[in-house]
């Protein structure tokens, strides 16, 4: 029996949910639906969705105050579809918890391929410590080891502190904040450039063309993902 994952989808307008519904439906998943904060939090207990597609401009509550308490009261995976496009609502949202955001207007096509990834991200997280290939490297969370086309590479305790916060969470975003606060905890507020260079360094040692990176993808002015992933299980 096929598996369907289920999304909801939660977005004031009802034509936008009958377009993510109608593309989600024909790609395979199952679907629920909300037009509003207090409805999205009742689907949310009732449903137990695996996916959870949020608008922010909800009409009786800010949708930001409700990615908390979807972290809390659900292992869902959050991804924002909002029309809100400055950085910083996309940094609040992500620092809140949310799992990635796509702003509004988007193609389907880049909706699907988001909802792929977040699936792929819940299957490692589901399936212990996971081994994650990026292109031709591979980053071995258990023994702590990172390869390029098979070859080990050796990386310092800080590069390899950036790259194991996003091999922990492929395919999604994780904020200058959130990494700065893994690898410098005591001072990572002053550490933003120290990042960039950080970040420039993994490029020259794990991608093919640095100047077009492949590997480590970059959210302008928000942070960074792995790119391009496959998961797999310690187990397996």
């Amino acid at each position: 029996m096929t598996i369907r994952h289920k999304v909801l989808i939660i977005d004031d307008e009802p034509q936008i949910r009958r377009l993510i519904g109608a593309a989600l439906t024909r790609a395979g998943y199952a679907t629920v639906e909300a037009g509003n904060a207090r409805e999205a939090l009742d689907r949310l207990r009732s449903e137990r969705p695996d996916i959870s597609l949020l608008d922010l401009g909800l009409p009786d509550r800010d949708g930001l105050e409700l990615v908390p308490l979807f972290k809390q009261q659900s292992d869902t995976t959050l991804i924002i579809v909002s029309a809100r496009e400055a950085t910083e609502e996309k940094v609040a949202a992500l620092d809140l918890g949310a799992d990635d955001y796509l702003t509004k207007p988007f193609d389907t096509d880049e909706l699907l391929a988001r909802v792929r990834v977040a699936l792929r991200n819940r299957m490692t997280r589901d399936g212990g410590v996971p081994s994650v290939h990026a292109g031709d490297v591979e980053v071995d969370l258990l023994n702590r080891v990172v390869k390029k086309a098979g070859k080990e590479v050796h990386l310092t305790p800080k590069e390899y502190a950036v790259l194991a916060q996003l091999a922990k969470f492929p395919g999604r975003v994780i904020t200058h904040g959130q990494i700065m606060k893994e690898v410098w905890p005591k001072e990572h507020e002053h550490h933003v450039e120290y990042l960039r260079v950080l970040i420039r360094t993994l490029r020259q040692k794990l991608e093919d063309d640095p100047q077009h990176p492949q590997i480590i993808g970059n959210e302008l002015g928000i942070g960074y993902r792995l790119l391009f992933i496959k998961a797999f299980s310690s187990q397996a």
